[in-house]
């Protein structure tokens, strides 16, 4: 299937916070030459592209680029996954653009000893996760719950909650939260 030129520069260009007035300016091609393009009434030559993507500070192979969207894509290897907290306690994201999500995965690890501090959390929505080894200790309404491996917790997520790593080894938990807490 063809690349559509128009639609794929105008997100490009809006992406980048440019207006087309602007884009022309910065790559020295008329604003009607890339309204043009941008509606699909004129298809460029690789030389005009490659001037009008030096405006927005993008190459061609990225323009060109037919990389799955993130709401299509279905496999997402170690690499893929986003760290979104480091130290004591490290979570690793599965996907980058939650906005459209309605459930967001969590690859956490948890050092010895580890907490989510002491004060509790407590968010819309639900959450749930399975401990894969060490010993979690989970705290929902004040009641403590300790979860080894192959133990599974499920819960609002309204109600004040907050885990603790009470082993001595790493504690890793695969876990799910509806709607992302973003």
């Amino acid at each position: 299937m063809p690349i559509e030129v128009g639609p794929r520069l105008r997100e490009a260009r809006e992406r980048s916070g440019l207006s087309q007035r602007a884009l022309a300016k910065r790559s020295s091609i008329s604003n009607a030459t890339i309204s043009l393009i941008e509606s699909g009434k004129l298809n460029p030559s690789v030389a005009v592209l490659k001037r009008i993507l030096d405006g927005i500070q993008m190459d061609l192979s990225a323009f060109f680029a037919t990389e799955t969207s993130e709401s299509e894509r279905v496999v997402y290897r170690e690499s893929d996954l986003v760290e979104i907290g480091r130290g004591k306690i490290s979570y690793w994201q599965v996907g980058s653009e939650l906005a459209d999500r309605s459930m967001q995965i969590l690859h956490e690890r948890y050092a010895p000893g580890a907490d989510t501090g002491k004060v509790t959390l407590h968010h819309k929505g639900e959450e749930g996760g399975v401990v894969i080894r060490g010993r979690l200790e989970l705290t929902v309404d004040g009641v403590r719950h300790v979860l080894g491996p192959g133990d599974a917790y499920y819960f609002e997520s309204s109600r004040p909650h907050r885990f603790r790593n009470v082993s001595s080894e790493e504690c890793e938990v695969v876990s799910a939260c509806s709607p992302p807490s973003l």
